[in-house]
């Protein structure tokens, strides 16, 4: 498995950054994350650093060095992300609950696989072209039937999160088959809201992902001026052999089975009253899941 990655976070117009994104991978399997945390709740940055943690925890554990079942692991994953922000939100006694967008995509055994929750979105795109974009969970992507036809549609205004106290809502795509020289962007809303995708589509093509991702955060933070929001974006390039002089991709076929590499981070800078996941975290999360899914099914039957 061989690809180049670049990720760039930028704070934009506003007091902190409270996106967060990072990736891991095994000899067999990759996995991409972004989380946009929302503003109008109490520590958003949290609730991203949060769920980046369980996801990037579940797979260390899980990839050994493939994931048996990669559309499962990433619906296991995104649920034992809501689980754990809210067990920091009940812990903390907290009246509102910190909530987070999440985008998560894996690549293994030639295809890439995602899931997203909001509206921090991925981008496919091929032979300079789009060719897949995921739907924001928000009134502007997903009017309600009870929206009249001129009525005025906030964007900024989404149906689903982690962290709420209603249980998430989420799309997760069928397995793509990959082709060399594919890009795959995962970025918040801190870009696109900005740069459209036409224009987004053009740059990734255009460049180097090492070129094109910065080129994209510097435009969108041009154009948000001093009200930009974050802006945060991962870009990764399938299997396309390294051009003369640039720094060499990601190849994972000299590593053994038992390795695994990740620029995720532990823990929230200047918290100490955050803890650290461990994989106990990590157990009691899936345990409640797969208890909660047991009770439903027995309440049907």
């Amino acid at each position: 498995m061989k690809f180049s990655v670049f990720q760039v976070s930028r704070k934009g117009g506003r007091l902190k950054n409270e996106d967060r994104m990072g990736y891991c991978y095994t000899r067999e399997s990759a996995l991409f994350v972004l989380a946009d945390g929302m503003g109008g709740h109490p520590e958003g940055e949290v609730a991203a650093q949060i769920a980046l943690q369980a996801v990037a925890a579940m797979f260390q554990r899980d990839a050994r060095p493939v994931l048996k079942d990669v559309r499962a692991f990433l619906v296991a994953a995104v649920m034992a992300a809501h689980q754990q922000i809210m067990r920091y939100a009940g812990g903390k006694a907290m009246l509102d609950t910190p909530r987070t967008t999440i985008v998560v995509g894996v690549l293994q055994q030639g295809c890439a696989t995602w899931i997203h929750c909001g509206d921090s979105r991925l981008y496919v795109v091929r032979d300079h072209r789009l060719l897949v974009r995921t739907r924001d969970h928000s009134n502007a992507e997903r009017p309600r039937a009870t929206d009249g036809v001129d009525a005025p549609v906030n964007r900024n205004i989404l149906q689903t999160c982690l962290g709420s106290p209603v249980p998430p809502l989420f799309d997760l795509s069928e397995p793509l088959p990959l082709q060399q020289g594919d890009r795959l962007m995962l970025c918040s809303d801190g870009l696109w809201g900005v740069v459209e995708d036409a224009l987004l589509v053009r740059t990734l093509s255009a460049r180097p992902v090492a070129d094109a991702a910065p080129e994209l955060v510097e435009m969108a933070l041009r154009r948000g001026g001093s009200h930009s929001d974050n802006v945060t974006l991962i870009a990764v390039e399938w299997e396309t052999p390294d051009a003369p002089g640039s720094e060499p991709g990601v190849s994972t076929d000299s590593i053994g089975p038992d390795v695994f590499a990740s620029s995720i981070q532990a823990g929230m800078p200047g918290e100490e009253d955050h803890d650290e996941l461990d994989e106990a975290a990590i157990e009691r999360s899936i345990a409640e899941i797969n208890e909660a899914i047991r009770r439903s099914a027995a309440r049907k039957n």
